[in-house]
């Protein structure tokens, strides 16, 4: 089959693009290769003469166009996921692009088979929780005023009473930040317009992906990234908030297991499933996994900041793909032990840290604790 992935230069739609290029199917690549994602511009480990590569805007009708035609499936992972302020480029790139790229289908009458769009745990906001006494809850945003005063945790608007988290599963939908607003809306429309004209569309919901190739420069994001870094160099890592917030990781082989799955799947078509790591760890679990795949002993810094939108817990249930076959078969180790082994390998990195820590805190996503 003939295969097209938008943002095809990246961390996930990169290794899946490979993987497809194994079983030997044929794959084509648009990029725009934004900055800071793609820094040093054109990556190595894509190879030109195996993968036909367009440099466009996938917000762009006639790239758009060129790059659908002549292909039997689409992965659709461009996407703006970085700095939490710009509010308009979210939807902008990430709504107006999936919902283009429906327009362009089904106005030139091009024969896609099914389209795989690439959405966010962050769909799911906060989560779900509940109070033993008073029932569920699925909590908003935590305040600026709550957090300043080191209230990290949601209690029930009753007892008072710490909630308790649960596993969010596919029908938790609750997006706080303006990425996860746009990630559900893409979910929407792939689902929708799919449906509308006849083409199966599939939604999957990555937790936190690790692994090789994830962006150096992605301030935002990538814990792994910013642990491994820490130990490569040997800094203290700055730790937010206590350190005690809950996350789910998945592997990026495991991550491409699943898009090949619904892809082939007919069971998959016009669903949206979470893809997870299936075990929570609380920050300061990750750090520790990090520090013993390095050899260090090097304690976090805590230095009382916090990223103003950050979930405190999110941990997906991923029963509903696990029934059609799937299961993560990587743990964390593996994650970290392969990120190590793509970090050592590259030159001209020492400013990273600096770098992602200065961003986030010029643009307000990095604050601190007011103790006055």
């Amino acid at each position: 089959m003939r295969v097209l992935f938008t943002g095809g230069a990246g961390f996930i739609g990169s290794h899946t693009a490979d993987k497809l290029l194994e079983m030997g199917h044929q794959v084509k690549i648009i990029d725009c290769l934004k900055k800071p994602v793609h820094l040093k511009g054109f990556p190595d480990y894509i190879d030109k003469s195996k993968i036909e590569f367009i440099y466009g805007d996938v917000r762009d009708k006639t790239v758009m166009t060129y790059a659908l035609e002549d292909v039997d499936i689409v992965f659709h992972f461009a996407a703006y996921q970085d700095y939490l302020p710009d509010y308009s480029t979210f939807s902008h790139v990430n709504t107006y692009s999936t919902s283009l790229m429906y327009e362009i289908i089904e106005e030139k009458k091009l024969p896609v088979r099914k389209i795989i769009v690439a959405s966010s745990q962050a769909v799911m906001g906060e989560g779900r929780y509940h109070c033993r006494e008073h029932g569920t809850f699925f909590p908003n945003l935590r305040s600026e005023l709550k957090l300043n005063k080191k209230i990290w945790d949601h209690y029930c608007p009753t007892c008072k009473k710490k909630l308790i988290m649960d596993l969010s599963d596919e029908k938790v939908i609750n997006p706080q930040n303006p990425y996860g607003m746009s990630k559900h809306t893409q979910e929407m429309i792939a689902i929708n317009l799919g449906k509308r004209i006849g083409i199966p569309s599939v939604a999957l919901r990555y937790s936190i992906v690790q692994g090789s190739r994830q962006s150096f420069y992605n301030a935002y994001s990538g814990v792994c990234r910013i642990f491994s870094l820490s130990m490569f160099f040997d800094k203290q890592p700055i730790v937010y908030e206590d350190g005690n917030s809950i996350r789910d990781y998945v592997n990026i082989r495991d991550v491409v297991d699943a898009n090949i799955l619904v892809m082939e799947s007919d069971e998959a078509n016009y669903e949206v499933f979470n893809v997870g790591g299936g075990k929570p760890y609380t920050v300061f679990e990750f750090l520790k996994i990090v520090a013993e795949v390095f050899s260090k002993s090097i304690t976090a810094k805590i230095p009382g900041e916090y990223r103003f939108g950050d979930t405190r817990h999110i941990v997906s249930d991923i029963s509903k793909l696990e029934s059609l076959g799937w299961k993560p078969k990587r743990s964390i180790y593996d994650s970290v032990r392969e990120y190590k082994e793509y970090l050592e390998q590259q030159t001209d990195i020492a400013d990273i840290l600096d770098y992602a820590q200065k961003q986030m805190k010029t643009l307000g996503a990095v604050r601190r604790i007011d103790d006055n």
